[in-house]
């Protein structure tokens, strides 16, 4: 694994989102209203939606395409869904986000 320095926590908007690009991974990196920090594959486990382009709720985001509920925290479906997408770990250091990423994803990037 391998950490990467996303930018300042100010350049991401409360209750919104930012993707990441990592290769073929695509990784949506989420503030809520708390400043809390997030990452998930941007990829609903329903039908692939776009967790990025979703209304951020609390420590969920509901998907754009079918209003799937996903915990930021745990990427799980949230009520009698089911199904989740990966977490990635993100920590803030100094006012800048860093994101916890394999090393083969940053090997296909480049």
């Amino acid at each position: 694994m391998s950490w990467i320095d996303l930018g300042s926590v100010t350049a991401l908007p409360e209750r919104g989102a930012r993707c990441v690009r990592l290769g073929s991974l695509t990784v949506a990196v989420f503030r809520t209203s708390t400043g809390e920090i997030f990452a998930l594959r941007d990829q609903c486990p329903h039908r692939g939606g776009p967790l990025s382009q979703g209304i951020v709720h609390g420590t969920r985001v509901t998907c754009p395409l079918h209003d799937w509920v996903i915990d930021l925290a745990t990427g799980c479906a949230t009520g009698a869904d089911e199904g989740s997408t990966p977490t990635y770990n993100v920590r803030v250091v100094d006012g800048r986000i860093l994101l916890e990423v394999p090393v083969e994803a940053l090997a296909r990037a480049s």
